[in-house]
């Protein structure tokens, strides 16, 4: 069973084993099951162990979807391309995109933290349980869905005193312990610890969140001094609170205002300012977005640490942090309470502190730390989400399009590119006279398009580039103009004219800065020009300067597209032998990054060495695989009719070799698997393991 993104949660799980073997069977008997309840009762972690223990049972595999971070619905869809690992390339709705790859599928989706888009979640698990069968859906939220074949189950606190008489501690004094001994290594449940920290637990109503911020707070209290003080604090607390609600959900919130209380004044404005922040933050980030008025940059630090060892922030591995959702909040309420200019502020020194990430990523993207940056964007994607939003929201036109230009990695590299259109688009909208980020704006628009193949739309930005930059462009932006224009043209079969754009573009290629990766994408696609005119000397020689240049700064990224087109060249100077070893090279180079553009088109490349060596079996069922790619991407092979007119020719070789009906087997089966697997398949024929 695959199991995709299960959070740490799982593995932190205490207690709740007769619901959990309910809610097995459960589970295995709806199609959807809600669990719902009060924040911080503990929803998440049953989801995330229930998906775990019973997943198997009823899905070859689960994808956990945590949606707290979400804040646009009209993005729900890309949420879910994103954590299924689909490709974001089609030109279809994101979510008919996931019905389709979900129609013939058995998979456990646990989307996690639904009460916020309660209505747009609901509609997108009617349209996905309608459409696919072997769909079963785990959801979490504090309100039911309202669907009506919704099973829901109300997920209480944890009990106090165990059921049975074997002396072993009820769920919610375990749970207590286990946090305790956290904050205050040596800690020992003995009777008489035992009797208080029942009282504790019984005076937080079993929840959970509410047992833990009290267990950290043995780092500075003995148990018994904790015990009277909370129910003194507890007590004046409910008393005050004004919000309407059942008494769990005041005791939640008196807990932590409680908590809130026992945080020094700076580490308070930190946890309100660092609230802004979704999806998590690192260091860096809480310097930027935490310094202030009272709160300096060194003072930071210490204040976070405080906010650790109270668990009202949690360290992450990688040396980054987060928050659960109800403190943040908490966080946020607070926030507001000092103010709409706090507010504003907090939120844009998030976006600057990620604009300024975007150009670092930009800037560094064209050489060793790739992979790095990759990883940290992708990591950081709620985060520009939310950064583009607030440029979005404040009609800042220019810090909208550069965000966005700097961000075109994770639209075009990295596979994003339904959203960067959609980010670009609505950035571009807000100039009524477009500044000097204006080009950086159309460059994430035009880039994204041709991801998806819309040569129509790449030549029409193009144009509105070279214009914009007029009439004194820099050699960077003519580079970017003439790959943006040579590609669009290569694309649509109009390869006089595509080489001489291309040809006519100044070589940039020792150049940093933005559009730094112009040159080299340029160069792949005259490569590819080379190819499709039949000069595949030309081509390779070509490919092969893309590879020295790419080599000499530790790139992988575009290295891996010239290792495509001088597949595509080797292919054409019947050596099928080389040109498997660079389609294998393309599809290892691509598979390190969201580029599914990439593996699927070197995939096709793949087959069309493998039929002409004879390995007919194989090539069918990678022109399956491949397929199956191209189905998630949108226009297959780009909509190149140079492109398709030769997987057209490789089919055909395979029929003739194989026959129809075998043909059709081994293609069968290649699309019948998904994108992991298809890949893993793709690289075995580097090591002539062949399971077809």
């Amino acid at each position: 069973m695959t199991v995709e993104m299960l959070p740490v949660e799982a593995t932190q799980f205490i207690g709740r084993e007769a619901e959990l073997t309910y809610l097995g069977q459960e589970l295995s008997d709806h199609r959807l099951l809600t669990l719902t309840g009060v924040g911080g009762v503990g929803k998440t972690r049953l989801a995330a162990r229930l998906a775990l223990r019973s997943g198997p049972r009823v899905a070859d595999a689960v994808c956990f979807v945590p949606l707290s971070p979400l804040r646009d619905p009209a993005l729900l869809g890309n949420v879910l391309l994103e954590e299924l690992r689909l490709a974001d390339n089609s030109n279809e709705a994101a979510i008919d995109v996931v019905a389709q790859w979900l129609a013939d599928k058995r998979v456990l989706l646990v989307l996690d933290t639904c009460e916020h888009l309660l209505d747009d979640c609901g509609r997108l698990i009617r349209k996905l349980l309608d459409i696919a069968p072997g769909l079963h859906v785990l959801a979490t939220s504090r309100q039911p869905l309202g669907l009506a074949d919704e099973h829901r189950f109300m997920v209480a606190p944890l009990p106090v005193t165990a059921e049975s008489d074997d002396g072993r501690p009820g769920d919610a004094v375990a749970l207590f312990a286990d946090r305790a001994a956290l904050a205050s290594p040596g800690f020992r449940l003995g009777p008489g610890e035992r009797d208080v920290a029942e009282a504790v637990c019984r005076r937080l109503d079993g929840i959970p969140l509410a047992i833990e911020l009290a267990a950290a707070r043995l780092a500075e209290l003995p148990l018994e001094r904790l015990g009277s003080l909370l129910g003194d604090r507890l007590d004046a607390l409910a008393a005050s609170d004004g919000h309407p609600g059942p008494p769990r959900h005041r005791t939640l919130r008196a807990t932590i205002g409680w908590s809130h209380e026992l945080c020094t004044p700076l580490e308070r404005l930190l946890w309100a300012r660092l609230s802004v922040f979704t999806g998590g933050f690192d260091p860096a980030g809480a310097r930027v977005v935490g310094h202030g008025g009272p709160l300096g940059e060194g003072a930071v630090a210490e204040a976070l640490s405080g906010l650790v060892a109270k668990s009202l922030v949690r360290r992450r591995p990688g040396g980054r942090y987060d928050m659960l959702d109800t403190v943040r909040e908490f966080g946020a309420w607070w926030l507001k309470q000092l103010g709409p200019e706090e507010v504003t502020e907090a939120r844009r020194r998030h976006r600057d502190f990620h604009l300024e990430l975007a150009r670092r990523a930009d800037a560094g993207w064209m050489g060793r730390e790739q992979e790095q940056w990759y990883e940290r964007l992708v990591t950081d994607h709620p985060n520009f989400r939310v950064a583009l939003d607030f440029c979005l929201e404040t009609r800042d036109g220019p810090a909208a399009q550069q965000l966005c230009g700097h961000l075109w990695i994770l639209w075009f590299p990295c596979g994003f590119a339904r959203e960067g259109r959609r980010y670009a688009e609505a950035a571009l909208a807000l100039s009524d006279r477009p500044g000097p980020e204006y080009p950086l704006g159309l460059w994430a628009r035009a880039t994204a398009a041709l991801s998806q193949g819309d040569t129509e739309t790449g030549l029409k930005v193009a144009g509105m580039f070279r214009e914009r930059t007029m009439p004194h462009p820099s050699p960077a932006q003519e580079m970017a103009a003439s790959y943006l224009e040579g590609t669009s043209l290569c694309l649509m079969g109009r390869l006089a004219e595509a080489a001489d754009v291309l040809d006519a573009a100044p070589d940039t290629r020792t150049y940093t800065g933005p559009y730094e990766a112009a040159w080299f994408v340029a160069t792949a696609c005259r490569s590819l020009v080379h190819v499709m005119s039949g000069e595949f000397t030309d081509a390779a020689v070509v490919a092969a300067r893309l590879v020295d240049e790419c080599d000499r700064r530790g790139e992988q990224w575009s290295r891996a597209w010239a290792s495509w087109t001088a597949a595509l060249a080797a292919n054409g100077q019947a050596r099928p032998d080389e040109a498997a070893r660079h389609a294998l090279t393309t599809i290892a180079g691509k598979s390190r990054f969201r580029d599914r553009v990439g593996v699927a088109v070197a995939i096709d490349a793949l087959a069309a060495s493998l039929s002409t060596l004879g390995e007919s079996r194989r090539a069918a069922r990678l022109l399956g695989i491949g397929q199956h790619v191209w189905q998630s991407l949108g226009r297959p092979q780009l909509g190149s009719p140079d492109l398709v007119a030769t997987r057209h020719r490789t089919e055909q070789h395979i029929r003739e070799t194989l026959g129809d009906s075998t043909y059709e087997s081994q293609y069968a089966a290649g699309l019948d698997m998904d994108t992991a697997d298809g890949i893993a398949y793709s690289l075995a024929t580097e090591t002539g393991v062949d399971t077809a």
